[in-house]
């Protein structure tokens, strides 16, 4: 007779799992928030305040318990890009009004259709704001400002580079400084123990740039700037009722609603992907836009970084051995008792060392691994990818994204309205006619002269294997013309277990496991 654990026994493991894994995601998350925080135009502090609310508030009712949240690196260049168009202290508007549009949307139950969106579209804004990313960091790590645009960010990263080796001042140190924590980062992901491959990466890159600048006393350059009090720019900065009028202005519509989109599909794409990772509970999605919602409105509240679902924190929480959600409850109590009790260790991190996580970052994000995948599917997603990524660089992040999206659905119009019609005639009055593409209700009337313009009493043969889709309309014209020309002595003859077959085919589960595969890989380039 074997003995079971007591119920308090099998509580205490769960909890000490779930302890040990927020202390992974604290430390993955601390760099990150800091270093997103000022590459968005913001104090570090407005970056760990948000991942305090991710923690404390969102992972309490989120509709993902594995799923961490936080600060991202995909609304880095809008976000920038909003506080340089409406200032720092709009910020807090724009985001509290994404936010009541992620909670209307999770309460209306639209938490799939966020969902609806191309992978190629995915990984080209993914790509787009990683070379954004990349461009504009490039320069903080040399202790400079980002140029301007993103294209002239990319532009000028040579003369920046040769500047700063010229002038032989600090910008010189700060890049040798975010070098060597590239160099740690990139050494620790390849060549670090399996046994403490859960030491993250970037935590690794800050501590050595950390140790370097106080040995060798590098006070000429730039260190991160921590205010005594972290909610004090929550004081000076939150929204006014005069604020809050402004959201009227159609540009500050357009800023909530970027936000709130583009927030809602990182989120959702990264909680796909967690729930390949384990086998607890799968995702709620309306549940889980609903609390991104709720975060967003305080983080509005509090004029803070906006939030998401972020993949980096939330695989480290899931390989932690995480059982439950308390694992991203506490890591938000880690970070705000940092920031409370111990704020002096913050002012130790060079900020090029920031910079350089998020240029490393930012490769990350940029690096074309996804093409092979994509050209699986055909050469138009990849033209597809290639076009969001160009655009979004040129232009911005909004853009981008929209000309990803027209262009995915010209190429689902396409798709449901290309049919191609071949004939070719044999012995015996025979004809075989081929269709490929798509015979839809669209190329109904190309259809229906094609069959009419075959000879009377021909025996013909329609092949229907490369057709990817037929519908009811079609198939009632094949049965109608059937009959018809049947009286003249023809007959007509259609596979239609080819059609069957592979319809089933598609429809199976090696379908199922393509379609996971794809929402895991996007949203494991997710910072």
């Amino acid at each position: 007779m074997t003995m079971s654990k007591p119920a308090s026994a099998n509580a205490a493991s769960v909890f000490g799992r779930d302890f040990l894994a927020s202390i992974v995601v604290f430390l993955v998350a601390l760099p990150l928030c800091m270093g997103i925080s000022i590459a968005s135009g913001l104090p570090p502090t407005t970056g760990i305040i948000t991942g305090i609310i991710g923690g404390i508030v969102v992972a309490t009712i989120s509709g993902q318990p594995m799923q961490v949240s936080g600060p991202a690196a995909g609304l880095t260049v809008l976000v920038y890009m909003l506080v340089q168009e409406h200032g720092a202290a709009m910020l807090g508007t724009i985001v509290l009004f994404a936010g009541l549009l992620q909670m209307l949307a999770g309460y209306l139950k639209l938490g799939q259709w966020f969902r609806a969106v191309s992978p190629a579209v995915i990984h080209g804004m993914l790509a787009g704001i990683g070379v954004l990313i990349f461009a504009s960091q490039f320069h903080v790590m040399f202790d400079g400002k980002p140029i301007g645009s993103g294209a002239q960010n990319l532009i000028g990263i040579p003369n920046a580079f040769l500047d700063a080796i010229r002038s032989g001042d600090g910008r010189q140190t700060a890049g040798l400084v975010g070098l060597l924590t590239i160099v740690t980062i990139a050494g620790w992901s390849a060549y670090s123990p399996k046994s403490m491959k859960l030491v993250p990466a970037p935590l690794v890159g800050v501590i050595v740039a950390v140790i370097a600048a106080k040995l060798l006393g590098l006070e000429s350059i730039k260190f991160v700037d921590v205010p005594s009090n972290i909610w004090e720019w929550s004081l000076q900065m939150y929204p006014t009722p005069e604020k809050l009028m402004s959201i009227f202005e159609p540009n500050m519509i357009i800023g909530a609603v970027s936000i709130a989109l583009i927030a809602s599909a990182e989120t959702l794409l990264c909680a796909t992907a967690v729930d390949q990772m384990h086998t607890g509970p799968r995702t709620k999605y309306d549940k889980e836009l609903f609390a991104q919602g709720v975060g967003n409105l305080i983080c509005g509240v509090l004029c803070v970084l906006p939030m998401t679902g972020v993949i980096v924190r939330s695989s480290a929480n899931v390989a932690a051995g995480a059982q439950t959600r308390w694992s991203a409850i506490l890591h938000g109590i880690w970070l705000l008792l940092l920031v409370v009790f111990f704020p002096a260790v913050l002012k130790l991190i060079p900020l090029s060392a920031l910079a350089a996580v998020l240029v490393y970052t930012g490769y990350k994000l940029a690096y074309p691994k996804i093409l092979p995948t994509l050209r699986s599917f055909g050469w138009a997603e990849v033209g597809i990818y290639v076009i969001t990524v160009v655009t979004i660089v040129l232009t911005n992040l909004l853009d981008g994204v929209l000309v990803g999206l027209g262009l995915s659905l010209l190429k689902l119009v396409y798709a449901f309205s290309h049919l191609e019609i071949t004939t070719q005639e044999g012995p015996d009055k025979r004809v075989d006619v081929h269709l490929r593409g798509s015979a839809t209700l669209v190329r109904l009337p190309m259809l229906a002269s094609a069959l009419e313009g075959l000879k009377p009493g021909a025996q013909v043969h329609v092949h229907i294997e490369d057709l990817d889709y037929i519908d009811h309309a079609c198939i009632d014209l094949l049965s109608n013309w059937d009959r018809q020309h049947g009286l003249s002595g023809g007959s007509l003859s259609i596979e239609w277990d080819a059609l069957k077959n592979k319809y089933q085919q598609r429809s199976g589960n090696a379908l199922e496991r393509a379609a996971a595969k794809e929402s895991a890989a996007g949203a494991n380039a997710v910072a």
